[in-house]
């Protein structure tokens, strides 16, 4: 079972999860906004929260508006740093390039998912030890596993 932290917040809509289990709390929107195809608007919650030192909350976006509108999120995840006390605010971008796509308030507009930080102790080095992979970057795994027997 997933650790449970308080979360101090101050919100008209409290963040809740849809199903048991789930990682992320649906954020919703305080106000109304259309989006236009190819627009963008930074949408706010009304939320405000104070997470522990030690933690972190990332904003991302919701598969189903993602997958059936093409809305997402442009700073994807947006980071809450444990010592922000402002408003949580989402910046919505409408990929769809014919429909516009209208935010009510209320309606789910991302989810909100907490967690721990590890913080890091960057060592300066005049060069950094192999790996299997080394310096290969984007798309150097390829797109897909090639099924064996069927030629692709």
């Amino acid at each position: 079972m997933a650790e449970t932290v308080e979360i101090l917040i101050v919100a008209e809509t409290i963040p809740g999860y849809a199903h048991p289990g789930d990682a992320g709390a649906d954020l919703s929107a305080a106000e109304a906004v259309t989006l236009e195809p190819g627009d963008r608007a930074t949408v706010g919650t009304g939320v405000s929260i104070a997470l522990p030192d030690g933690f972190v909350a990332f904003v991302v976006p919701r598969s189903g508006l993602a997958s059936k509108h093409g809305i997402t999120i442009v700073n994807s995840p947006g980071t809450v740093d444990a010592g922000y006390r402002g408003e949580i605010r989402v910046t919505l971008l409408n990929t769809d390039r014919s429909v516009p796509y209208s935010v009510a308030v209320g309606d789910r507009i991302a989810q909100l998912v907490i967690m721990p930080v590890t913080k890091a102790r960057f060592v300066p080095v005049d060069e950094l030890p192999g790996s299997h992979r080394g310096g290969a970057g984007f798309g150097s795994t390829g797109y897909r596993v090639k099924n064996q027997g069927d030629g692709s």
